[in-house]
């Protein structure tokens, strides 16, 4: 009950309440950020761009660059946006600082489930929280007689009476393009079969009869995809369900919103939100939360420091979420959930089964290693067996090399 509880107490909190001023000072420190591409991204560096002289980089590549440009001395962004999965680096390298001093003096506008601690001390602000749930074409579903889809079983049975009736190019949308992604939907697939990463000893716990469920589950998938699938992340499946070429995916909440953007969008009002599915029965959903936030670079002066904590704070208020309520799941107050989050709000009311989350080095190392090694299974080149060995035996390599093991 996690996501409903939190999402619940921030629409309680806007009552009575008015919205903020665009900015309440003008800043003077050049400052740039360094985040995500998402819609919720957009509305909060909009905002902060409202106290001038800010620049922000919104690339879904961030991941791979934040580490080499917040080591580098003075950094080269003063605000990074993160995730739980993609903080990791950052917190074992040292090159983000604590926020305690900068949240007692700015964030009095901040609700405790904001503060994101590590060994006691506040790294972390987060700005909404995110999990990937079941979109679809709710009118196609209708046209068709088909049930929403609670299982993975249930959706490829669905794609494939989508399949025969021809009203799409292609059933289904998948994030699987090489690296992050396709590591993220083994991420989310494996725990649904019940599977853990990690032995006792930190040594990989993936090849495993609940590894090759996954892998099998995830490779059928391809039968009702885009035939270019292993190029296709967020931003390709948002766009496909926009351009009404695709009836389904399990995509990011985030997305949510831009399906009704109707600048963009051909399917406004016909994309309906459910809970992720599950791999097995009685399981829990495939799937696992996140939360987005911001951090503060270390190798930056007090002073800019200072400048991009209030700069972050002006786009984390009020104000942005009243003007971009559909674009995430918020826990900045404000927020007042719409039909378009029921899909994360039933998956987080499903207990998903969390691998290693807030991420470890272990889960990075993890991570890692599955966008190295999936691809080759889904072309063909390696069988399932083959993949987990060659997953856990890079995995073991990396470990051994971070001293997580012996």
């Amino acid at each position: 009950m996690f996501l409903k509880r939190i999402v619940l107490a921030g629409a309680i909190s806007l009552m009575g309440s008015a919205a903020f001023a665009a900015c309440s000072f003008e800043n003077e420190v050049p400052i740039k950020s360094l985040s995500a591409g998402f819609e919720a991204w957009k509305a909060v560096t909009d905002a902060m761009a409202e106290c001038g002289n800010f620049q922000a980089e919104l690339d879904q590549e961030f991941r791979t660059k934040q580490p080499a440009a917040f080591e580098a001395n003075p950094a080269l962004y003063q605000i990074g946006g993160v995730s739980n999965g993609t903080i990791t680096p950052l917190l074992n390298s040292g090159t983000i600082r604590p926020l305690d001093d900068l949240v007692a003096k700015y964030g009095q506008n901040l609700s405790p489930n904001q503060l994101i601690r590590v060994n006691g001390q506040i790294m972390a602000v987060a700005l909404m929280v995110n999990t990937q749930h079941l979109m679809y074409r709710s009118d196609i579903l209708a046209d068709l007689g088909i049930e929403t889809p609670t299982s993975w079983d249930e959706v490829y049975a669905a794609a494939e009476k989508i399949k025969a009736a021809g009203v799409v190019d292609y059933p289904l949308g998948a994030t699987m393009k090489s690296g992050w992604n396709i590591a993220q939907e083994f991420v989310n697939m494996y725990p649904g079969f019940g599977g853990d990463f990690f032995n006792d000893d930190n040594t990989a716990a993936v090849n495993s009869e609940a590894g090759l469920k996954a892998l099998a589950t995830m490779k059928k998938a391809l039968e009702y995809t885009d035939p270019e699938v292993l190029v296709s992340d967020s931003t390709y499946v948002q766009q496909q369900f926009q351009q009404g070429k695709i009836a389904m995916a399990n995509l990011w909440s985030s997305r949510a919103g831009a399906m009704n953007d109707a600048a963009e969008s051909q399917v406004v009002g016909k994309v309906a939100m459910a809970a992720a599915p599950v791999a097995m029965e009685g399981g829990a959903p495939a799937t696992t939360l996140w939360w987005d936030g911001i951090v503060i670079a270390k190798n930056i002066s007090d002073e800019e420091a200072d400048a991009a904590f209030r700069v972050a704070m002006e786009g984390l208020d009020a104000e942005t979420v009243q003007g971009a309520n559909e674009a995430a799941i918020w826990l900045v107050q404000g927020y007042e959930p719409t039909e378009i989050a029921a899909g994360a709000i039933a998956t987080a009311s499903a207990n998903p089964a969390p691998p290693a989350y807030p991420s470890t080095t272990q889960m990075g190392l993890m991570h890692t290693a599955l966008g190295n090694e999936l691809p080759a299974f889904l072309t063909g080149e390696r069988d399932a067996q083959a993949t987990l060995e060659a997953i856990e035996e890079a995995y073991t390599i990396s470990a051994r090399e971070a001293n997580v093991l012996e």
